[in-house]
């Protein structure tokens, strides 16, 4: 099972490369105009109409699939990136995980950020600390909240 997942995943990257590329736009546009310009030979027969129709369906169905296998794993490898200078930087490292939080917690996240990035350039440049001493103790409250509640959506 292993190796048919490793097969499908290279599969999923070369397609979805190959798919964002110009000349596979320029390749489908070119099949669209030649099945355009053959309606005439075929009388626009419903036949003649059921051809791109099947075969765009076909091609849709699948490649959503596919560029979403890819994507999953993009999304995957920024998040451990993103998680690695979290933890090597003096950011807070509660704030690994929190992609998996929901999407009220996360605006409310984005709110408490918002507001502390508003206090510190609200405040003189003399004020302005490094490090976790200079964040007001309530908004660190608030802060943690939000991320232990990502920490127990992760744990259920």
């Amino acid at each position: 099972m292993a190796r048919l997942r490793h097969i499908f995943t290279r599969f999923a990257t070369i397609v979805s490369e190959w798919a964002g590329k110009p000349v596979v736009f320029i390749l489908a546009l070119l099949s669209v105009v030649v099945w355009g310009i053959t309606g005439p030979f075929f009388a626009f027969s419903e036949t003649w109409q059921l051809v791109i129709n099947t075969g765009t369906t076909i091609v849709t169905f699948l490649m959503v699939f596919l560029l979403q296998n890819a994507q999953t794993r993009d999304t995957r490898a920024i998040q451990a990136k993103l998680n690695e200078l979290i933890l090597t930087s003096a950011a807070e490292n509660r704030f690994i995980g929190i992609e998996n939080l929901d999407e009220e917690d996360l605006k409310h996240l984005d709110r408490l950020v918002a507001k502390a990035a508003k206090r510190s350039e609200d405040r003189p440049a003399g004020d302005k600390e490094e490090g976790e001493g200079a964040r007001k103790p309530q908004a660190k409250q608030k802060r943690r909240r939000v991320v232990s509640a990502a920490q127990s959506n992760l744990d259920q």
